[in-house]
């Protein structure tokens, strides 16, 4: 009878590597040659000690085992791994352009929302009361005459 596999699971806040080659291989349930594979694909970039050394991340047995989940029950072959990764990183690239965009079509739209307001009210400042006969109007104070009469004709002024 064989002894049934042992899960542990370790969890590291940064992006620091900490793990050797082994014990990352034991962390995704692969064989450490299988992690030279990926790496040499770049499908995994572990950072290296001053020696050299292979120092693997929580976020890169993440993504040991993503890969693994997507070669072992989806399917794919590294060629199809590599596309997903490269189709996943574009998509939150896309999704961060977005989001930059929508920031500054809300900035946009708040900018043209005060241009406006101050464009009517230039425009109620011009408007004033007129009473030609029976009925109140407004019109533009540059449009409205005198209810004193014709305004006098200023020399050199032509009509």
């Amino acid at each position: 009878m064989s002894e049934p596999r042992r899960v542990t699971q370790v969890e590291v806040a940064t992006d620091r590597g900490v793990f050797m080659i082994s014990v990352a291989a034991e962390l995704s349930h692969m064989h450490p040659q299988t992690l030279r594979t990926y790496e040499a694909r770049g499908l995994v970039t572990p950072k290296r000690s001053p020696k050299g050394t292979r120092l693997y991340s929580q976020r890169d047995v993440e993504q040991l085992r993503r890969i693994q989940e997507m070669t072992a029950e989806l399917g794919l072959n590294l060629a199809g791994v590599e596309r997903v990764l490269d189709l996943e990183a574009e998509v939150h690239n896309m999704r961060a352009l977005l989001q930059e965009l929508q920031a500054r079509e809300r900035e946009v739209e708040e900018r043209l929302a005060l241009a406006i307001e101050e464009v009517r009210s230039s425009f109620r400042a011009e408007l004033v009361p007129y009473r030609p006969g029976a009925g109140t109007a407004l019109v533009r104070a540059a449009d409205a005459r005198s209810p004193f009469g014709p305004s006098p004709r200023r020399p050199g002024r032509a009509t």
